[in-house]
């Protein structure tokens, strides 16, 4: 029985490891005629021992993760993809993707990079990936590798 998603949500931040997600969600959004919805959460955790001193970089992150989205939204356009939503938050990504994004907008799928994290990262706070895995309530692809 072939499966049919009609709403997808990619998380993007930047990484390597988002922008295969990114391409692979895309392809899954065409074949499927699915609603393609790219979504940043900016983690406000990581200003907060920073943003005491220098309130400027709380602005900066969002306009990298405006800039960032809007990138990746006309690469979708130019793939053929006609219906794309941008999603930008504050947050936990790790919460905010698995419960409230994908609940809010009704994903049937949700695709993310394996890790943008180093081991030691992983270790001390969880990998977003693995977090949206357990928590989710939607089916969940981990793109771990490169397209053909």
């Amino acid at each position: 029985m072939p499966v049919k998603y009609k709403t997808i949500l990619v998380a993007v931040d930047g990484s390597e490891e988002a922008k295969r997600a990114f391409k692979k969600a895309a392809i899954l959004a065409k074949d499927n005629g699915s609603k393609l919805l790219l979504t940043h959460i900016v983690d406000t955790r990581t200003f907060a021992s920073v943003e005491h001193y220098d309130r400027t970089i709380f602005s900066e992150a969002e306009k990298y993760a405006r800039e960032m989205l809007e990138k990746y939204k006309q690469l979708a356009l130019t793939d053929g993809l006609t219906d794309v939503t941008l999603i930008l938050d504050y947050g936990s990504p790790k919460i905010k993707i698995a419960k409230d994004v994908a609940k809010k907008y009704e994903v049937d799928l949700i695709v993310t990079g394996a890790t943008g994290l180093n081991a030691v990262e992983r270790f001390l706070i969880g990998s977003v990936s693995e977090h949206i895995t357990r928590h989710s309530r939607c089916d969940v692809l981990i793109v771990r590798t490169e397209l053909d």
